[in-house]
């Protein structure tokens, strides 16, 4: 059986998550981390730090304020990580980077395999067309705290690997010139209750094309998460990603 920690339990990634927990057999949330602490099918605690149930791998769909903690508890108890929380900045993925040095640690700001994909269509297609405009527009719930997502985020630095040059635009509205070749623009849309829509657009001269993503149902994510739990629980002490997870269901 695969204990789990969720820590960010009471979110809605967390409760989707919760979910799709109850239906594997060979799964449990072990426990919980978020805000306030409460009892229900499983323990929820108002701190990392205070959970005492023995557990196989922590997931994490939580904040970066929460990162500091979770490392610690996760390098002192020698417990696997997945991180699908989004906003980091480079303080949080350097702790993430040496965290891993102690345990395996997967991170992914998007845990859905057909992101993995359009991430690397968009990368081909960035080599391929190298005088075509790139343009990246993502659309999310009105809640979402982050902009632009990880997800686009991810495509964009994905992109940038073949084309050395590129910078990110996020805003023209304070500008007044022409479009720089070397742009990669990315436009953020929050709405009512998006899930999450990635579209890639590349611009020529006299045709076009779109490369897009959209997910419906936060279970797409929850269930890569899953993916990622039980592959994580078998590696040695390092810094994983989506790739590695692909690589490891070809083989």
């Amino acid at each position: 059986m695969i204990k789990i920690i969720l820590n960010g339990a009471r979110g809605k990634m967390g409760r989707t998550i919760a979910e799709l927990v109850e239906r594997e057999e060979d799964m449990q949330i072990a426990a919980g981390v978020d805000t306030v602490a409460e009892s229900g099918k499983f323990p929820i605690y108002d701190s990392i730090i205070k959970i005492e149930e023995k557990a196989d791998v922590i997931v994490d769909f939580s904040n970066p304020r929460a990162l500091e903690n979770l490392c610690s508890y996760a390098s002192s108890r020698k417990i696997p990580m997945v991180v699908g929380t989004t906003g980091f900045e480079e303080s949080h993925k350097k702790m993430l980077v040496e965290v891993s040095k102690d345990v395996p640690v997967f991170v992914s700001h998007n845990m859905s395999l057909g992101v993995y994909v359009t991430v690397m269509l968009a990368k081909q297609a960035a080599r391929i067309l190298g005088d075509f405009d790139v343009e990246i527009v993502e659309r999310h719930h009105n809640q979402k705290i982050d902009a632009p997502s990880g997800t686009a985020l991810m495509i964009a630095d994905a992109i940038k690997e073949v084309r050395n040059e590129a910078h990110y635009v996020y805003c023209r509205a304070d500008r007044r010139e022409k479009r720089d070749r070397n742009e990669i623009g990315i436009h953020s849309i929050r709405a009512g209750n998006l899930v999450g829509e990635h579209r890639v657009i590349f611009g020529g001269e006299d045709e076009t094309i779109e490369i897009s993503h959209l997910v419906t149902s936060r279970k797409v994510l929850a269930a890569g998460a899953l993916k990622a739990a039980r592959f994580i629980i078998t590696q040695a002490p390092g810094y994983y990603t989506m790739a590695d997870l692909v690589k490891s269901l070809e083989s």
